[in-house]
């Protein structure tokens, strides 16, 4: 039975849960997740637990926040002054924005906090200084040419 190696394409079903055990994402319902090992698609940690596995086989694996998202940047946070946030949005913390940066680049920011005189935005990944656990389920591999 062959063995997952880099370059493989494999299909994997896979639920991935926080430390608190709340599910953040699953394949579940859907068709499973298709990559290629080792070249950069998913999440660097769980990219790592591949190689070695077989087909039907399934494990656990704690991916630590520097092989997810990475940990909290607080340059990543931004003031901005509360008036120049248009009227028609919600200044309610957790409220999700997608903003252009000064050289034209489109990001998704969350509203952390919200005072009479500013409002920080949050533009960290919503998992970043997370530690993530996958349950993975392998599918399939198509093995490198």
């Amino acid at each position: 039975m062959s063995e997952v190696k880099a370059g493989d394409t494999v299909r994997i079903h896979y639920k991935g849960t926080l430390n608190n055990g709340s599910v953040f994402d699953s394949s579940e319902g859907r068709a499973p997740l298709e990559f290629t090992v080792g070249a950069a698609q998913i999440i660097p940690g769980l990219d790592k637990a591949l190689p070695g596995m077989s087909k039907g086989e399934e494990k656990s694996v704690t991916v630590p926040a520097e092989e997810a998202y990475g940990a909290v940047d607080p340059a990543a946070k931004h003031e901005v002054p509360r008036d120049k946030i248009p009227a028609d949005i919600s200044l309610e913390i957790g409220t999700q924005l997608q903003v252009q940066t000064s050289t034209g680049q489109v990001m998704l920011v969350k509203m952390e906090e919200v005072t009479e005189e500013k409002v920080v935005l949050d533009a960290n990944h919503p998992l970043a200084g997370e530690d993530l656990t996958f349950d993975i389920s392998l599918v399939s591999i198509s093995t490198a040419a």
